[in-house]
């Protein structure tokens, strides 16, 4: 009959070219290639995509669902995951859903998709041909996703799109400023956290929520003032905190001019010296403008003033004392 194989030996038989979904007639080993390393064992009933033939071995696309805590980023350009669980780790027919077989610890796969906690991932492997049922369908399924060719890819063949989510574990996660990087945050147990990159075992992650935050300073220009950076913070990193708008609770002292020694001054260069915080604080100079010195002209020693000031430096050539500039400030008994 035209078009229709016989029974080949080994028990596979199929219309056509023989290539399509068929599922595991017994529990069956999966190599990487014929007759090779065994890379995982698979359940009777595995449904599987036969995409080729070599004697007696045909090789396969399977898929399945894997716990994301089981897997880790690898090297390859397209297995970008590897299973890192010493005793292997099941692969699923849905996430928690029913064991298809068992993967063993260092096979690589290829992420197809995520949902919380799980990734459909897979894999390309030879099973011998004895083991495999009647090939029932044409190669396309509509529940698979397809392999992205190359060629046909705007990014290539070694990019991917950062997707979906991970979760974390029972005991939570650290989250840092970078690889090896400080420490930021620490998530709860259990937490669900958008992937946007990837860096060899690293994710970039995505954290959305809310905090409490007092009313903040807002500029002319609209930058938010800090509330929390101290004079003792910007002095320790003067040239990291170069340009930062900061709002401070200032003890007033005196009206000066800055001498010629003075060269994070200009030549005579009115400014305030001020204490941070009262008496027993770290000394702040605050420039103020020529057009603004008839409103600092009648502060009163010793009373307190509410700072906005655009920090100049850090630390003062001469003093190693911060010197912020002036943007705009409050007389705390002008709020009584």
């Amino acid at each position: 009959m035209v078009g229709l194989l016989m029974l080949q030996p080994g028990g596979l038989s199929a219309q056509g070219s023989g290539l399509g979904m068929a599922r595991l007639a017994a529990e069956e080993n999966f190599r990487r290639t014929p007759n090779g390393e065994v890379i995982a064992r698979l359940n009777q009933g595995t449904p599987i995509l036969v995409v080729g033939r070599e004697e007696r071995w045909v090789q396969v696309d399977l898929e399945g669902w894997m716990w994301t805590r089981s897997l880790q980023l690898s090297t390859d350009g397209v297995l970008d995951l590897v299973v890192s669980e010493p005793e292997g780790e099941n692969l699923r027919d849905a996430p928690s859903g029913s064991i298809l077989g068992r993967l063993g610890r260092g096979t690589l796969v290829e992420e197809v998709r995520r949902e919380p906690g799980w990734i459909l991932i897979r894999r390309q492997g030879w099973i011998w041909s004895a083991s495999v049922g009647d090939v029932t369908g044409a190669p396309s399924v509509a529940s698979r996703t397809s392999r992205t060719d190359p060629a046909q890819s705007p990014s290539g063949p070694a990019t991917r799109r950062p997707v979906g989510f991970t979760e974390v574990g029972d005991d939570g996660a650290v989250i840092l400023a970078a690889p090896n990087g400080d420490t930021l945050a620490r998530t709860v147990p259990q937490a669900e956290l958008e992937v946007t990159a990837r860096q060899g075992n690293w994710v970039r992650v995505r954290l959305e929520g809310w905090m409490w935050q007092p009313d903040t300073p807002v500029t002319e220009d609209g930058a938010e003032a800090s509330t929390i950076l101290t004079p003792d913070d910007v002095a320790r990193e003067p040239e990291a905190f170069t340009g930062r708008v900061i709002s401070w609770r200032l003890q007033f002292i005196s009206q000066e001019r800055a001498e010629a020694v003075r060269t994070d001054f200009f030549a005579a260069e009115p400014f305030l010296l001020c204490r941070f915080g009262g008496d027993g604080g770290p000394f702040v100079y605050v420039t103020v403008p020529p057009d603004r010195l008839a409103e600092v002209a009648g502060l009163v020693p010793l009373e307190f003033l509410s700072v906005t000031g655009r920090v100049r430096t850090g630390a003062s050539a001469l003093t190693g004392t911060p010197i912020v500039d002036l943007l705009s400030f409050e007389r705390e008994r002008d709020r009584n």
